[in-house]
């Protein structure tokens, strides 16, 4: 059993790396598309210089990049390192989850099911991450075509990952976790409305339900590690004068990151605070 493991991860690796270099693809369509209310399925892909469709083998993910030498192929027309650079990275973050949510050794064959269907939400989570980080850099929006979506579809797969392993526990806390969450995104967006925007209250609940999901731990330290980190970025800005007191910062990607800082180390980093606190 100890020594399949290695070999589970590096095919659990393997698996994300591929998955995560096509997603990655997609995603710079729906970066793209979506705040400019275009379907992501049609039109192709074209060239923006030359309007000329892009060819299949000029659209493997990061190598065709590579092989182009970041130009189109018919107008020479440079091509953003963006391109490349969200697929890589998209790939290394599925990597990241397919590994960390890997089902534990030995677990029973439901458990397992649970386990992958788990997975299958966190990596669809993922994928929404990293479009709607992009997408409020650019626009400081969260769009509704993205972030609403998430409801259904992680509910769908928690409900089936519950009914599978049995743990209907961690399906109420992930409704309570999107109340929680989600209630106090709104009434903080209701009370400081200039400073929290209503996608951020969209997105707190999905956020909520996932993470409490996991555990009460990866609720705390997500929710207060969106603050933490904005906040600590908000200032070095301020400090460097790179923002004034009324520039507007998007927040969408701070919850994001916070949400997966507890999503990975939630646990272990709550279980040492209550040990510090003697509790």
């Amino acid at each position: 059993m100890t020594a399949a493991l290695p070999t589970l991860a590096t095919l659990a690796a393997a698996f994300g790396a591929a998955l995560g270099l096509a997603i990655g693809s997609f995603l710079n369509v729906v970066v793209y598309r979506v705040p400019a209310g275009r379907s992501v399925v049609a039109p192709a892909s074209a060239c923006p210089g030359c309007d000329r469709p892009i060819r299949g083998r000029d659209n493997v993910p990061v190598l065709s990049w590579l092989v182009l030498r970041g130009r189109c192929r018919d107008c020479a027309m440079p091509i953003s390192a963006r391109y490349p650079l969200v697929e890589g990275a998209t790939a290394v973050l599925f990597v990241l989850v397919a590994v960390r949510f890997l089902p534990a050794a030995g677990s029973s064959g439901r458990e397992v099911t649970g386990a992958v269907l788990l997975l299958v939400a966190l990596l669809v989570l993922m994928a929404c991450s990293v479009a709607l980080a992009l997408i409020d850099l650019d626009t400081h929006t969260l769009p509704n075509r993205i972030v609403l979506p998430l409801y259904p579809v992680l509910a769908v797969m928690l409900t089936a990952s519950s009914a599978s392993s049995g743990d209907w526990a961690a399906l109420v806390r992930g409704a309570v976790g999107l109340v929680v969450l989600g209630g106090t995104y709104l009434a903080l967006a209701v009370a400081v409305p200039r400073g929290m925007g209503f996608g951020d209250v969209k997105l707190a609940g999905a956020l909520g339900l996932v993470l409490a999901y996991l555990g009460w731990g990866p609720l705390a330290v997500g929710a207060f590690g969106a603050f933490l980190l904005g906040g600590t970025f908000g200032i070095v800005l301020l400090l460097v004068r790179r923002a004034g007191r009324s520039t507007g910062i998007p927040f969408g990607p701070w919850m994001l990151l916070g949400a997966w800082v507890g999503a990975f180390a939630g646990a272990p980093v709550w279980d040492a605070y209550l040990r510090l606190l003697g509790l």
